[in-house]
């Protein structure tokens, strides 16, 4: 190192490049110059030649030799002297790609926001508390839940403090998280709060307003500029951004002293991160509890089998509130035909699609003034056709695909949902019959029922991109998608009623049940209480564990009962599982060479089907379709079968295999 332009002081710098590929995910040696040695430090990003081009990378750390005999290359340059990976989250990152078995540069990129030049310009000399005023936050909604005031004390007098939340019906829990969240920022601590979409954020937002100024709430979301991000991620790093919320990659926002992290309804889909390695938030948010000392809340109306697994083992606790305060809370649920005198009032109560009982109800909310709400798992008009008279599924003459009918009317002929040709006279091809029934009844055609069957009553959808966010209290009908439900202005809906629930029961999908009731209990939570007289009507068989569950509003019962449901199954959280596809000649190779600790169980492979899998296109004659491997391994072997299926990987990349595979490690839909 004898060249001039060698940094005196710990002239080599070790960096990871920021390549996507998983055998060069280690750490390369550069040298640093002398005019870089202030701004080269560990977290920061630079610009290095690598196999022939410039690349970004990130600095690990700093050294006075390096182990590398031959000549070292020189950093290009540092693209921003802004340390924006942190040692917390570089810590967060490498425990996250052993727990994936992904690479840190994917990790990185979900983790750090793109660079704009611009957004460095913004000021961050302002302190918080010079951003805006604050007013006292009332912390009184926590007291109803038992050790809730315990609870509240440890969290704000930067004690270490982890709880599973359930929130009972009609509680406003962004304005009680909105209260800790300002208490803490109030006494100097970091709060990091993780929501599925952008209604709840704005829902967060508005109830921070109302105890401290605009200016000190950072927001990060993926409907955000590039400028707009990028700066609010610099404040954060300055310790400006005090009291941050976020979607799904707002998890790795890199607040300071962080002492409250929070997560909504873990078990939306939306927090899990669609590109590799498909990390889920809660998943980084536990692993910084951990690295980072913070306190945690993972709250909901429901709770899923991973948070009861937490619970459990002792790792968090729970705050519930005491049956007494959820009976004053929880509205009236009843399943249809539950009782005998019921079904002798309509026997067809449990077969009807919708029951006498969810007209009666309805009428009553609407006869006080009150709003009602359907719930329909599915958009649209009419899903699907099937024969009248044997029930076969009403398929295309043409290309196969699944017949429907359009927006507009029953009286419309059927179409094909996959090439659109029009079959008004089809004809079915087991029975010959002429007839057709609709198999499951979307939105549209939903409404368009109830518009009859209710006249002069205004019946209004949200789904899809007509999410209604609020509406009126006024006599109106409301037939919504799960999660698309509106809020009621000023209360809450008089009845509810959920429709078409063997859709949700019935998916093929290990946490189907676990969904459905986290949907059931969103939609019976925002209706009034049983003494405003509200009302909830589950069309659902009444002996199913889950619908006793929701009649009772037991949450933490169901929890326990689906986490040792999947103990007997073997299945997540109870055990890991590693979920590996692709093409069964890729899928032979990875695993003749990947070496899989003495614990793990492989079962498989078997055929998926067309569209499902990995996404890309291949020589599928010579390769054959998408195959699965899963890979099942004991709770206390997490860490070595994530180390062994990334050895995989780069096994793999060395020896330049270039078919697709995936690995998802407990991925929230197995199948």
């Amino acid at each position: 190192m004898t060249d001039s332009r060698v940094s005196a002081a710990q002239p080599v710098a070790r960096v990871l490049p920021l390549l996507g590929l998983s055998h060069l995910d280690r750490g390369f040696d550069y040298l640093v110059t002398d005019a870089d040695a202030e701004t080269a430090q560990p977290g920061v990003k630079v610009r290095i030649r690598f196999a022939g081009r410039l690349v970004d990378a990130i600095v690990l750390s700093r050294h006075a030799t390096s182990e590398h005999d031959g000549n070292l290359r020189f950093i290009e340059r540092v693209i921003s002297p802004d340390v924006v990976a942190p040692e917390r989250i570089r810590e967060l990152v490498d425990a996250l790609a052993q727990r994936y078995a992904g690479t840190r540069s994917d990790i990185y990129r979900l983790a750090i926001p793109a660079r704009h030049a611009k957004a460095e310009e913004t000021d961050r000399s302002t302190p918080w508390e010079e951003l805006g005023s604050a007013a006292e936050p009332d912390l009184s909604a926590w007291t109803g839940y038992a050790f809730g005031q315990s609870f509240v004390d440890a969290v704000v007098g930067g004690k270490l403090a982890r709880a599973a939340w359930q929130i009972t019906p009609g509680e406003d829990w962004a304005g009680a998280l909105a209260a800790l969240a300002a208490k803490v920022a109030l006494g100097g601590g970091g709060v990091l709060i993780v929501v599925p979409d952008q209604r709840d954020v704005d829902k967060c937002e508005r109830a921070l307003r109302e105890i401290v100024g605009a200016r000190q709430i950072t927001t990060l979301t993926a409907a955000q500029g590039p400028q707009a991000r990028y700066s609010r991620y610099l404040s954060i790093i300055s310790g400006q951004g005090r009291l941050v919320i976020g979607t799904r990659s707002a998890a790795f926002a890199p607040v300071k002293d962080v002492r409250l992290m929070v997560v909504v309804n873990d078990g939306d889909d939306s927090l899990v991160d669609p590109r590799a390695p498909y990390v889920h938030a809660r998943e980084v948010l536990t692993t910084r509890s951990v690295i980072e000392k913070a306190s945690l809340v993972v709250a909901g109306y429901a709770r899923t089998a991973e948070t009861q697994l937490l619970v459990e083992t002792g790792w968090m606790h729970e705050l519930v509130a005491p049956r007494e305060l959820l009976r004053q809370r929880e509205p009236l649920i009843r399943a249809a035909g539950d009782s005998d005198v019921e079904l002798e009032r309509d026997p067809r109560a449990r077969a009807a699609r919708l029951p006498s009982a969810a007209f009666q109800v309805a009428t009553r909310a609407l006869e006080r003034g009150a709003p009602v709400l359907f719930q329909v798992p599915r958009t649209g008009y009419i899903q699907s056709l099937a024969c009248g008279s044997c029930r076969t599924p009403a398929r295309c003459r043409w290309c196969n695909g699944p017949l429907g009918l359009p927006e507009g009317g029953a009286a419309a002929a059927p179409s094909c949902r996959w090439c659109g040709r029009i079959d008004s006279a089809h004809v079915c091809s087991v029975c010959g019959s002429r007839r057709l029934r609709a198999v499951v009844l979307g939105t549209e055609r939903t409404a368009e029922e109830l518009g009859r069957a209710f006249p002069g009553v205004a019946v209004r959808t949200s789904w899809g991109e007509k999410i209604l966010d609020s509406v009126a209290r006024e006599p109106q009908i409301i037939v919504a998608t799960p999660g698309a439900e509106p809020q009621v202005d000023y209360g809450g809906y008089g009845a509810a009623v959920l429709v078409d629930t063997w859709a949700l029961l019935r998916r093929p999908d290990l946490r189907a049940v676990e969904d459905a009731f986290a949907k059931w209990c969103a939609a019976a939570a925002l209706v009034e209480s049983r003494a405003a007289d509200g009302e909830v009507i589950i069309v659902a068989d009444p002996a199913h564990p889950a619908v006793q569950h929701l009649i009772r509003w037991d949450v933490a019962g169901y929890a326990a009962l689906e986490l040792q449901q999947r103990r007997e199954a073997r299945f997540p959280p109870a055990v890991h599982v590693a979920v590996v596809d692709a093409p069964r000649d890729a899928l032979e190779d990875y695993f003749a060479h990947v070496d899989l600790p003495p614990h793990a169980e492989v079962l498989g492979p078997v055929d998926l089907p067309a569209g499902v899998g990995i996404p890309g296109e291949w020589d599928r004659q010579e390769h054959g379709p998408v195959q699965r491997m899963l890979v099942r391994s004991p709770l206390t072997g997490r860490v070595e079968l994530g180390r062994a299926l990334r050895a995989g990987s780069i096994s793999r990349a060395t020896r330049k295999q270039d078919l697709p595979l995936r690995i998802q490690v407990d991925p929230i839909d197995i199948g």
